[in-house]
């Protein structure tokens, strides 16, 4: 069997082991499995307002797993993307906070994404630091820097930033609307948004598939000892990486207060960047496929809040489809190590 009919093989499976074992756990839950997926289905794709609600989250899930495929590519696990999201949208606002007046909404805007990015960038360029010079491990720094970008969030809105007289969970004081990203009408989305975005996914492919650098990315991801004899600075790939993934992340902070919520919210990230954790490992680290996964969990997250409107079942159903998916593509992946082994053998 060649490889891609052997590929196309184990996602079959992947996907048939996902299905069965959600289709178990609804059973067990007491409620009928086909309405369920029916619901779930119309809930996301019901509607073009629904449809809308869905590219708004495959947004940001997007960008940060196009960010996380460089660092996977090298063999980080750059679980701090969360935090690169938040600190992303940071940076943003305090952009903006400079001058409300929008006299110049065009340069503000742009200084607003730049800095975005660069915050994201910056808080990603930490954690790799820390792995250099001391070997910090990068999961460790990650989630510590995500409590850091947490905090200093919730301290932001409410002690310097809150709104005149008042500090809540709500957030900061609306954006003025010249602040906004322009949206269509039909999907109430950004085009400028989703143009980022798939731009953003264009760009990664390219980069990773068909440049020296993200060739030189995977050998050092495979084989880390061999890419030292061959003097691949090792070192400055790391921080690139991590550079280009805080980027990628900060980005999608950006589109999250531009054109989604227009101020500073506690949930900005809304855990996309822990969701686009498992999108990549579904998709397999692919960066054409992990689009498609994305917008799969989308549909997931958005479809899910339909079921204890209609059904009376609980909207965590979709964390336990996509913690199904990812058991089943680890399981996929650990039966075809085994059998390349036993081959060898």
């Amino acid at each position: 069997m060649n490889e891609k009919a052997e590929k196309i093989k184990e996602s079959l499976i992947t996907i048939a082991l996902a299905i069965a074992f959600t289709t178990i756990v609804i059973i067990l839950s007491g409620a009928p499995a086909l309405e369920t997926y029916i619901q779930i289905f119309k809930g996301s794709l019901g509607s073009k307002a629904k449809l809308g609600q869905v590219i708004q989250a495959w947004i940001p899930m997007t960008l940060c797993a196009c960010g996380l495929l460089y660092t996977f590519r090298i063999g980080l696990w750059n679980i701090g993307v969360e935090g690169q999201v938040v600190m992303g949208a940071i940076a943003a606002t305090a952009v903006f906070r400079l001058d409300m007046t929008a006299a110049n909404p065009l340069l503000m805007m742009t200084a607003a994404a730049l800095a975005a990015v660069i915050g994201g960038a910056v808080w990603a360029f930490v954690s790799g630091y820390l792995k250099i010079k001391s070997g910090v491990n990068e999961i460790f720094a990650g989630l510590g820097m995500n409590f850091v970008a947490q905090g200093l969030i919730l301290w932001l809105i409410f002690g310097p930033w809150k709104r005149p007289g008042i500090a809540s969970m709500s957030g900061t004081e609306m954006l003025p609307q010249e602040f906004w990203l322009p949206f269509s009408a039909f999907f109430r989305i950004s085009p400028i948004s989703l143009a980022g975005t798939v731009a953003a996914i264009i760009f990664t492919a390219v980069f990773l598939i068909y440049t020296r650098a993200g060739l030189k990315l995977k050998a050092m991801g495979c084989n880390p000892g061999a890419a030292h004899m061959y003097r691949i600075n090792i070192s400055a790939y790391m921080l690139l990486a991590m550079l280009l993934a805080g980027g990628f992340a900060g980005l999608a902070g950006f589109f999250q207060v531009t054109g989604v919520y227009h101020s500073l919210i506690p949930t900005i990230s809304s855990r996309y960047g822990y969701l686009a954790l498992l999108v990549v490992m579904v998709s397999n680290f692919s960066p054409w496929v992990s689009p498609f996964v994305a917008f799969f969990f989308a549909c997931l997250n958005v479809g899910a809040i339909q079921l204890p409107m209609v059904m009376k079942i609980d909207s965590s159903l979709a964390g336990v489809i996509q913690g199904a998916l990812v058991l089943s593509t680890l399981a996929v992946q650990a039966w075809h190590a085994w059998k390349l082994n036993k081959e060898k053998v």
